[in-house]
């Protein structure tokens, strides 16, 4: 997974805990979450409302 192996990942878990505390570590995760859901969630709407543009611009080139 990306190149990183457990040693890596124990490293980076530790800093995290330095950096926000075990106390808003979950806080932190669930705005993770949420962000990356919303994120996903506007790139399928973005996909649902292009493929009309999508069509025009090939009608365009041809």
């Amino acid at each position: 997974m990306f190149g990183l192996g457990t040693t890596e990942l124990i490293i980076i878990l530790v800093l995290v805990l330095i950096i926000f505390g075990a106390g808003k570590l979950p806080s932190v995760g669930g705005a993770m979450g949420k962000g990356l859901r919303n994120f996903k969630s506007g790139m399928k709407e973005g996909e649902e409302s292009d493929p009309d543009k999508i069509e025009n611009n090939d009608q365009k080139d041809s």
